[in-house]
């Protein structure tokens, strides 16, 4: 037969867990007091002995016949008189108490005839009894004096706090598992509100944080590092959102366009040139939609690990001179100047394929924001810690309020009707550096140009 295994709650768990530590706890306890509460009356009822010992041999004298007697009246006499009983050392019996007479020990005279100071626990049939034989002197006479205890007192003690201890052990161990359930109750209350607050965030409801009560404890970390994570959901659906307005606008653009041309064109006939015109516009803004699409391709895979490396030692002087003589001619149509000043010949361990479209992209940037006869610049140097590459225009610089944003995906400065490009050359280049461990960062922009420059670590 199989049974269904239920899962418990964590403060049940918890006051489990605490009623079992406070078991053993509690056992430990009361054993440890049980012994040291025996031991400790074992250890009186012997000292009792000894004084009663002691008593025997001090308070008795001998008579002029040779009989032994007592002061303070006949130890004999009474109801509460000692247990004592005297001996020769050849074992004839010369005195003992009523205590004696009531309650005789088999074993006496043994123990006397064998009288070495220890004390002896006897079984009886109504008790145990402690026994203790020594040789003494009394007037000029040895004898063997005897004494004895019953346990039963001391039995009866440790009965009585056995019985407290093991009716007190479930009773803590009761307030025990109810104080345990309370305080687990109380110390996980804050981990029920932060999932009770958890329960009621959504995708439109992000700005939400769990309620911390007290940041500095573990529970409070615990909702800070969530809230932190919130945070960065809540930016990272807030520009997933951005990102999908803005791929819907710039590919809702060449769309319109095909559909405007086409439509155009099939309102009336027209001759093969005219059909021709109007196909290369089509043409153009496709290849527009598959440059756009090509680029979104490659930064998600960027992103997401997917994209293709290829590591190799690339010369970045190298690198810098052939990005320089592909886009000389861009750069001769506007009557602009490329230079490369290489300050050094620094070689790096990365994918040159990634770095060299990052060139090409600051670069291709600087050519379309540089007005006619401007020039671009291209510095490679190194370093101890890092190699650098600087690619600097005489444009017409970025604004303060726009810095910020230069790297973000679709982002022109400008959304005025055709302006230039898609707004993901930045973007890219940003992402290829970071693939190779670098960064890519705006070193200035000033109204007499700007200035990217790309960071390689050395490792």
């Amino acid at each position: 037969m199989m049974f269904r295994r239920h899962s418990m709650s964590v403060r049940v768990s918890l006051a489990l867990w605490y009623i079992a530590a406070m078991v053993v706890i509690l056992a430990a306890y009361a054993a440890i007091v049980f012994t040291f509460v025996s031991r400790s009356v074992s250890a009186a009822l012997d000292d009792r002995l000894r004084g009663d010992f002691k008593w025997a041999a001090e308070m008795a004298e001998q008579r002029p016949d040779g009989t032994l007697t007592w002061f303070d009246g006949d130890a004999g006499d009474g109801q509460d008189s000692p247990w004592l009983q005297v001996w020769t050392p050849s074992g004839q019996l010369l005195f003992k108490t009523m205590a004696a007479e009531r309650s005789p020990l088999p074993e006496s005279e043994r123990l006397a005839l064998n009288a070495d100071n220890r004390i002896v626990s006897i079984e009886t049939i109504w008790t145990a009894v402690r026994v203790l034989s020594g040789r003494s002197t009394i007037g000029d006479k040895p004898v063997v004096i005897q004494v004895a205890r019953s346990e039963a007192p001391m039995r009866s003690n440790l009965k009585d706090l056995g019985v407290v201890l093991m009716l007190g052990l479930p009773l803590g161990v009761a307030v025990a598992g109810l104080g345990g359930y309370t305080l687990a109750r109380r110390a996980l209350a804050p981990v029920e509100r932060m999932a009770d607050r958890a329960r009621s965030i959504t995708a439109d409801r992000l700005s939400d944080r769990l309620p911390i009560d007290n940041p500095n404890d573990e529970l409070g970390r615990l909702a800070v590092v969530f809230n932190d994570t919130l945070g960065r959901l809540e930016s990272a659906f807030d520009r997933m959102r951005q990102f999908t307005a803005d791929v819907s606008h710039e590919v809702r653009t060449p769309l319109t366009a095909i559909r405007t041309v086409g439509e155009v064109g099939l309102r009336e006939r027209r001759d093969e040139s005219s059909y021709r015109s109007v196909i290369g516009s089509m043409l153009e803004e496709a290849d527009r939609l598959s440059s756009l699409v090509d680029k979104l391709l490659m930064l998600s895979r960027a992103e997401t690990g997917l994209a293709k490396t290829s590591v190799e030692t690339v010369n970045l002087s190298d690198l810098a001179e052939d990005v320089a003589a592909q886009l000389a001619v861009l750069a001769e149509e506007k009557s602009q100047k490329v230079t490369v000043e290489p300050l050094g010949r620094p070689e790096r361990l990365a994918d040159r394929t990634a770095l060299r479209q990052c060139l090409i992209n600051l670069v291709d940037n600087a050519i379309k924001h540089t007005p006619v006869g401007g020039e671009i610049r291209i510095r490679v140097a190194d370093s101890r810690e890092s190699a650098h590459i600087e690619v600097s225009d005489t444009g017409p610089g970025i604004a303060p309020e726009l810095q910020s944003r230069i790297f973000d995906r679709f982002y022109r400065g400008s959304r005025e009707p055709g302006s230039a490009g898609t707004g993901l050359g930045l973007a890219i280049a940003k992402q290829a550096v970071e693939a190779n461990g670098g960064h890519l960062t705006l070193v200035s922009a000033s109204e007499s140009g700007s200035t990217f420059r790309i960071t390689l670590p050395r490792s």
